[in-house]
């Protein structure tokens, strides 16, 4: 595959719903006003309107120009900040990892793993991380362009993009009797642990950042080799997978702008009782969920499809 279809194929898999998801974003925006957000409410529609024509195009946003208050390179949908990297690890691989034999791939992953435990263990080689004392310890950051976050940002993507290309080239998986619900208890189990360790205020914050990077280096290339051997029987499990793989990525661009607004809502009804406060929460999943369900029906098979035609001048599956 050429470089110019393999950047064709990744625009018409991923930027129709980019456009989408900060649209989104856009027409509620003014509905997170609240001081987590404090830059919303001094926003006028123009800068507004221009902040959208920006992030449409990808390019990272300079805190310069921020119009939430978090100095996101999307203020419009702040996840979009892992898909930018998304597209820097696509141009990596065409223009230079698609190139490498596995024995260079596997010292480059080497390197990139060293580069996640440095971080993990807030190891300041750069010393840049001295202004992130309140996630000291974590992978949490990446989504500004301060040194520090570029850091962060490229350690987030460097090991698990490159590891995962080299278990795809050296055919790693891992035959597994029921496959499916041990990879989904090991994800559960895993990810039902937000802090690992004595408590944030503590001085053991070290442990965290260990479990942080087994989680990274180990755990999670080890549940993608089970994943990849295993199969799934039954004609309805498949339909429930092919339907939560459907809408991953619809669910993934389009519902923050909904966290956003439930931020807002908890905020301004403080006084509210905790059921109402929980169905709030409850309505904020389903309405993601079916909002992505319908994007990914009714916008992204559609325009998807007409791209396609466009982009290739022939069909293509």
């Amino acid at each position: 595959m050429s470089v110019w279809n393999f950047a064709k194929r990744r625009l018409i898999r991923l930027h129709p719903m980019l456009i989408l998801g900060t649209s989104l974003g856009t027409l509620l925006f003014y509905f997170g006003m609240c001081t987590s957000f404090p830059l919303i409410s001094e926003t006028p529609w123009y800068t507004l309107l221009l902040a959208m024509f920006w992030c449409f195009t990808i390019i990272p946003m300079p805190a310069s120009m921020d119009i939430r208050g978090w100095a996101e390179t999307n203020p419009l949908n702040g996840p979009v900040w892992s898909l930018q990297w998304e597209y820097f690890a696509n141009f990596l691989y065409v223009l230079v990892f698609h190139h490498l034999p596995k024995w260079a791939l596997a010292v480059c992953v080497m390197f990139f793993a060293a580069m996640t435990i440095t971080l993990c263990l807030n190891i300041d080689l750069l010393g840049v991380l001295d202004q992130r004392a309140y996630a000291s310890y974590t992978v949490i950051g990446g989504w500004c362009l301060s040194p520090d976050q570029l850091q962060i940002g490229l350690t987030r993507l460097l090991y698990p993009f490159f590891s995962g290309l080299l278990l795809s080239r050296m055919g790693c998986s891992i035959k597994v009797r029921g496959g499916f619900w041990w990879c989904a208890l090991a994800l559960v189990t895993c990810l039902s642990m937000p802090w690992m360790g004595l408590g944030p205020e503590g001085s053991a914050r070290w442990t965290n950042g260990l479990y942080e990077a087994a989680c990274i280096l180990l755990f999670f290339p080890l549940i993608i080799s089970m994943g990849a051997g295993s199969s799934l029987p039954g004609a309805k499990s498949q339909a429930l997978n092919k339907f939560l793989g459907d809408i991953s990525y619809p669910l993934y661009i389009t519902h923050f702008p909904f966290v956003c607004m439930q931020i807002a809502w908890a905020e301004h009804h403080q006084d509210a009782p905790l059921s109402t406060h929980m169905a709030m929460g409850v309505s904020i999943v389903i309405l993601s969920v079916l909002t992505a369900y319908a994007a990914h029906r009714l916008y992204d098979l559609p325009v998807r499809e007409w791209l396609k035609q466009k982009l290739f001048r022939a069909k293509v599956s």
